[in-house]
């Protein structure tokens, strides 16, 4: 699927669904793969003002603003975002967001986090997991009998194998796969090759040179969204997927 066609597609169920913040970031996401920075930006603007705790679109839209030389707009929406990802514990797009704004100059918002929010537990186990850098606990036996489920094994914690798994569930009810079609599996593993960091070559090394399995192009950017979302998927129950095919 061509770029036009996702962008127009996105745009149709924006149009129908005005209030649904999946699909102002998709839409977004694939604006900036055209190199459509401003409209871009707004997307991602619009999915943070109908969901604060999409602190990813914050960082998004910022990057997006810079692109197009706004960066009045880029440090508004920027210094809106670190303050919602520190208040959330959100590290990975707080890190993000305050290197954009030493990029452009701008002050760093004096924030508190949330306390609420939990933090982090304290790293425990005697395994580190090459995903997270974080001490886990070993998985008993590999998940899978190839090449790949041995490097799992050996390379990622069972705590981060656990979230795995709650991630793809997410996958197959947004997808709505059926794993018992070549087509969806395919599309399920996918998914967990991004998630778990195994990249086409190693997947080559591991599994006796043979390719990875690629997912048609109707689930393959929706994967995509949803890991650079991390999986924020509660509102959507399939209704995405569905209503761009």
């Amino acid at each position: 699927m061509d770029l036009d066609t996702r962008i127009n597609q996105f745009k149709a169920l924006i149009e129908s669904d005005p209030d649904n913040d999946m699909a102002h970031f998709s839409l977004g996401n694939a604006l900036l793969q055209a190199e459509r920075h401003e409209e871009a930006a707004q997307s991602f603007v619009r999915c943070t003002e109908i969901n604060k705790g999409m602190t990813k679109a914050f960082q998004l839209a910022g990057r997006a603003y810079i692109d197009a030389g706004q960066q009045d707009q880029a440090k508004e929406i920027l210094t809106w975002g670190y303050i919602e990802a520190v208040t959330r514990g959100d590290m990975l797009p707080k890190n993000a967001i305050e290197e954009m704004l030493k990029e452009i100059g701008a002050e760093i918002p004096e924030v508190t986090q949330d306390s609420s929010v939990a933090a982090p537990s304290t790293p425990s186990g005697d395994f580190r997991c090459t995903k997270t850098g974080h001490m886990g606990h070993k998985l008993p036996r590999p998940p899978f009998k190839n090449g790949i489920g041995q490097w799992i094994q050996d390379s990622i914690s069972k705590e981060t194998f656990d979230e795995w798994i709650g991630m793809g569930t997410k996958v197959i009810n947004e997808l709505r796969l059926d794993l018992s079609r070549d087509d969806h599996d395919a599309a399920y593993d996918y998914a967990m090759r991004l998630y778990l960091g195994i990249n086409d070559d190693l997947y080559k090394s591991l599994m006796d040179g043979q390719s990875p399995p690629m997912p048609e192009s109707q689930f393959k950017g929706v994967i995509e969204d949803i890991m650079a979302m991390g999986g924020h998927l509660e509102s959507e129950q399939g209704n995405l997927h569905t209503r761009v095919e």
